[in-house]
């Protein structure tokens, strides 16, 4: 079903949620179309391929990476197992690149619309506005989950291809198969995924304030660096765990023998609230928004 079938659903009729289904398989189709999302999953599927290659002339001549203690978490183990790069890459990208990546696709969800004038004519179908604020969240969350797999599946790609594979030792100095390693990775990925499920709300909250796209992308990427700024302020370590990105690292724990869940549940529970306020924020804006494009 394309999007113009998808909107076509008699107005008169009650949806159905084969229809809703549909509507949310067009967004999904029209978002990964855009050469700017194109452009966004290239980048992050970028980052791995760099520090593989930083790390592999680096060590050339024997010397270990990392191993002055500088770069992100897991460094120094990538030349011993090719399936740490995954843990690193990861940890490279999630403080920057992949919510930033996340904060233009929703500061877009429906300021882009109305920027288009295509926000109307969205609203003309059946769908109400409550029922296409949750397709456009869930559009963004397929997102999460897509561009975090893109790096984890170009870093494990190019860790396979430069340096070798086999059992891994974990943060704790215990010894695991590949295959258990390969797992945490998973767990890894879906735990970095759903670390961006509040900044995922916060821009498609700002997306319902404007109808600049634009505007909304620039807004939702400035807020992201602003609590990462002040994060880093040792005077603010009262409100320092309530920012939705201090426990983003938290995944470093997976690798832990016994898994450490304190922070990861932390975070979890930390990004549901996010999703919560805002979410609800965004549907008290959109509800009640007069639509004008």
């Amino acid at each position: 079903m394309s999007r113009a079938e998808a909107l076509a659903a008699p107005a008169g009729r009650r949806t159905s949620p084969l229809w809703t289904f549909g509507l949310l398989r067009s967004e999904l189709v029209t978002t990964l179309r855009r050469w700017r999302t194109l452009a966004l999953l290239a980048v992050l599927a970028a980052v791995p391929v760099l520090v593989g290659i930083a790390v592999r002339i680096e060590t050339r001549g024997g010397s270990r990476a990392g191993g002055g203690g500088d770069g992100p978490a897991f460094m120094a183990q990538i030349t011993n197992n090719g399936l740490f790069l995954v843990f690193t890459a990861l940890a490279a990208t999630l403080p920057f690149f992949l919510p930033m990546a996340v904060g233009v696709v929703a500061g877009d969800a429906i300021a882009g619309e109305a920027g288009a004038g295509t926000l109307r004519y969205l609203l003309v179908a059946p769908a109400g506005r409550t029922r296409l604020l949750l397709v456009k969240y869930a559009t963004v969350m397929a997102f999460c989950l897509l561009a975090t797999l893109v790096v984890a599946v170009s870093a494990l790609a190019v860790g396979a291809l430069l340096f070798p594979l086999g059992d891994l030792t974990t943060i704790s100095g215990t010894s695991i198969t590949f295959a258990e390693g390969l797992g945490r990775a998973l767990l890894i990925a879906l735990a970095v995924a759903a670390s961006l499920v509040g900044i995922a709300a916060l821009g498609l909250f700002v997306s319902t304030l404007t109808n600049s796209g634009i505007a909304a992308m620039a807004t939702t990427v400035g807020l992201l660096i602003t609590v990462q700024i002040l994060d880093q302020i040792p005077q603010l370590h009262a409100l320092r765990p309530y920012f939705f990105s201090h426990y983003w690292l938290s995944f470093a724990d997976l690798m832990r023998d016994p898994v450490y869940w304190d922070d990861l549940v932390r975070n979890l529970v930390l990004q549901a609230l996010y999703a919560a306020v805002f979410g609800s924020a965004a549907w008290a804006r959109f509800t009640t928004k007069d639509i004008s494009a």
